[in-house]
């Protein structure tokens, strides 16, 4: 399972690798980093974590892009509840959309993905690969000319596991490109 969660990140990296930018088309790739909110039953247990990701945008015309994007994320137990942690290594595709056409620029994003949960508890630790779902927005703001942009994002993120792993990253990053 976790070759077939490796397979398609590397499938979801190539066609954003693969697209060759037009003259209404643009290539643009984003490092961020920022703060993981457990949600539903997974904040029971886990306190505010960490995470961060790379990915890469292909944007058609009328602003429209396809988005796949790279994540890891930690969390811990809150102070009280059994000794655990929590990491989530994803990937996820998405079509994203945009409003306006200079400055400030706000977008939607929804898409589909890949997770790998891995859970240790009291010296045991268990791991499993499911598909994930998320739907979120953000803002991108330019940083002079060179089109350097600083973003910043949220995406409510579910993992299929049973239960079903839920939670909001909250994200500020800088993207380059066209």
């Amino acid at each position: 399972m976790k070759r077939f969660g490796l397979a398609v990140l590397a499938v979801m990296a190539l066609v954003v690798v693969a697209a060759r930018p037009a003259s209404a088309q643009s290539v643009r790739w984003g490092v961020g980093a920022g703060l993981l909110m457990p949600m539903g039953d997974y904040a029971d247990g886990d306190k505010l974590g960490f995470t961060g990701g790379v990915g890469g945008t292909y944007w058609l015309p009328a602003g429209v892009g396809i988005r796949a994007d790279i994540s890891y994320g930690t969390t811990s137990e809150k102070s009280g509840v059994t000794a655990h942690s929590t990491k989530i290594l994803g990937g996820m595709a998405s079509v994203v959309y945009q409003f306006g056409v200079a400055g400030p620029k706000p977008y939607l994003m929804g898409g589909l993905g890949f997770s790998n949960v891995k859970q240790e508890a009291g010296g045991v630790s268990g791991s499993e690969s499911k598909i994930a779902f998320g739907f979120g927005a953000g803002v991108s703001l330019p940083m002079g000319t060179g089109g350097t942009r600083l973003f910043a994002e949220t995406r409510y993120t579910s993992v299929s596991t049973d239960p079903s792993l839920t939670y909001l990253p909250i994200v500020v990053g800088i993207s380059f490109g066209r």
